[in-house]
């Protein structure tokens, strides 16, 4: 007789009946009379060596970080492991490169490190069923959904932000200020990722104010890079000097236009506006404050980490959570609207 055979029994997880063996208090009273019930039984008798590997298989979560410089991460990792340990769990964290793929390596600690759930922090947006057969442990893609791909809702959790709708949002806020002649930063709009999601919002705030998409003002960097940003946006600016504002996909981003811009001897917001959307801490600390739609990073982390654990613990199915992100006014942009225009004219 096993803990596994207790757990099936009563219809919860392994680390489920773990916990109640080691009188944790975060078990309901409901939960703890049926584990304890199953237990007299089946004449489970733990002995000190079984309970501590079940401890040791059970109680991990591992914490997938794809590009794990990008700073927008941080407060998300320090949100999901406070979750995390006051559930009783350990993380277990792993950086990778962008170009690496976070399905096999996830497979492959779910195995080395006996896990009991993966959070996926950044990652592809277009999953095939088989590509993630290989992990056989819930998972969970934070920060981002399976938008081009074929999952069944059934398969993961997600928790995120609507991309498309966000980008829309932010590009309507330099719309209703009178811009018309908007350009785009990004990386690539045919990336099946952020980047194309964030181009279609775009897309959707221009066509709904009957603003006509141009080509020249689309500036694609080609990679998520600093560097390339900057360089980019510099040739942007040289052929297209009629430019009122700037939609950028990420604040990172924004920071390399506004160098852009500055070294060219215009000035923000009065010659060209700036929006993005993240909110990482720095964007408050640059002259003129970005303007930008910030992520809720506290709860992208908790919800991530509980959802997972509730998957884990058999309290709840799979489900995918969207969250808002909220404009926060800097000093980025500029009314240009007639109205504003004339208010300034009757104030002088």
């Amino acid at each position: 007789m096993t803990i596994r055979d207790v757990a099936e029994r009563c219809g919860v997880s392994v680390s489920t009946v773990s916990r109640v063996l080691n009188e944790k208090p975060d078990v309901s009273d409901d939960v703890r009379a049926r584990v304890l019930a199953a237990i007299d039984e089946l004449h489970y008798i733990p002995n000190s060596s079984a309970r501590s590997l079940v401890q040791t298989a059970s109680a991990n979560i591992g914490v997938i970080v794809r590009g794990g410089g990008n700073p927008f991460y941080t407060p998300i990792i320090q949100a999901i492991e406070q979750t995390i340990n006051a559930a009783g769990y350990s993380m277990s964290i792993r950086h990778i490169p962008d170009s690496a793929d976070e399905v096999a390596i996830g497979a492959s600690l779910s195995k080395s490190n006996r896990l009991s759930g993966l959070i996926l922090l950044g990652g592809c947006f277009d999953y095939s069923e088989d590509q993630v057969a290989a992990i056989d442990i819930p998972f969970l893609c934070c920060t981002f959904t399976n938008s081009f791909g074929f999952l069944h809702e059934g398969t993961c959790s997600s928790v995120s932000i609507d991309d498309r709708a966000e980008a829309r949002n932010a590009v309507k806020h330099l719309i209703s200020k009178g811009h018309r002649n908007i350009a785009i930063m990004l990386d690539d709009r045919n990336d099946s990722s952020i980047g194309q999601l964030r181009f279609e919002g775009y897309c959707d705030a221009l066509k709904e104010a009957g603003i006509p998409l141009r080509e020249e003002l689309i500036c694609e960097c080609g990679e998520y890079d600093m560097e390339a940003a900057y360089q980019s946006f510099n040739t942007l600016l040289g052929s297209n000097p009629g430019i009122t504002a700037v939609f950028t996909i990420a604040d990172t981003l924004a920071f390399s236009v506004m160098k852009a811009v500055y070294e060219t001897g215009l000035k923000i917001p009065e010659d060209i506006s700036i929006i993005s959307i993240d909110g990482i801490e720095i964007s408050r600390f640059t002259v003129p404050t970005l303007t930008t739609l910030v992520q809720p990073v506290d709860r992208l982390g908790y919800e991530a980490a509980q959802t997972l654990i509730n998957v884990i613990e058999g309290r709840a199915a799979h489900k995918q959570i969207t969250l808002r992100a909220n404009l926060r006014e800097g000093g980025t942009v500029a009314d240009i609207s007639q109205n504003a225009i004339n208010k300034r004219s009757q104030r002088h």
